[in-house]
């Protein structure tokens, strides 16, 4: 894992952001294509801001892949992901090879049936994921599941992932924050060829620590991070604080 620390949330998705385009753009040099999957959240926004704004880049070559959603939420909410990725990428990038969005309306053991599927033909280049105030990847709280090969799980959402979320300001009240999703895996994440992760802000600084210092741990689930081949961790200061010197 290499791990590039920026002065602020800008200049780290600005960094991030245009790693991800070379990878994207490299995958697509060699092989005609490229796949990726796409988090979401207030972390991404500027690491996303920056891809799209990459204009060399032959989005008409690109399939992108959905990392998690919560089930039982409509498209038109505030807090969907689909919503966010519509409206923040799909909108802006134009005609793509292929995208799969994550549909939590629908039965969830049918839709993530559906997706692992789809994305075991797909073998993935290049994965954009955050990490969580809990250590979460995705939406795998810790203890997470390291051992399940299914490429989408539904999974249950622990207190601090929900509060996380209510605290970003995309629900009114806990109550209202659902308690199950669909995530993409563990292992279905760490088969991608390069992993760009970013992670702003000082709220994340003991779950960045955690997942770099500690020894691999599903009670600390982005601490497998640190066997991928190539990942690059991006953080600003406030997330590196803790880190020791």
């Amino acid at each position: 894992m290499e791990i590039v620390i920026s002065e602020d949330p800008k200049s780290l998705g600005q960094k991030a952001g245009k790693l991800a385009a070379e990878l994207i753009q490299k995958a697509i040099e060699e092989k005609g294509s490229a796949n990726i999957i796409l988090a979401t959240g207030t972390s991404q926004f500027e690491t996303l801001s920056h891809l799209i704004s990459d204009k060399s880049i032959e989005w008409e070559r690109v399939t992108m892949f959905h990392l998690d959603e919560y089930i039982g939420l409509s498209i038109s909410h505030p807090a969907s992901f689909r919503k966010y990725l519509k409206e923040r990428f799909l909108e802006k990038v134009g005609q793509l090879k292929g995208y799969y969005l994550i549909d939590g309306q629908k039965d969830p053991h049918v839709e993530t049936d559906r997706l692992s599927e789809i994305i075991d033909k797909h073998p993935i280049d290049v994965a954009l994921v955050g990490i969580g105030e809990n250590g979460h990847l995705a939406f795998n709280d810790p203890p997470a599941d390291f051992d399940t090969k299914k490429p989408y799980l539904v999974v249950n959402l622990d207190e601090a992932c929900r509060k996380q979320q209510l605290g970003e300001g995309w629900f009114p009240d806990f109550e209202a924050v659902p308690k199950q999703a669909i995530s993409m895996s563990i292992h279905q994440i760490m088969q991608s060829k390069h992993i760009v992760c970013s992670v702003p802000d000082e709220r994340k600084a003991e779950a960045v620590k955690n997942c770099v210092e500690n020894q691999v741990s599903n009670l600390f689930p982005a601490s497998i991070l640190q066997r991928h081949p190539s990942c690059t961790l991006f953080l600003d200061k406030g997330a590196a604080s803790r880190l020791s010197k």
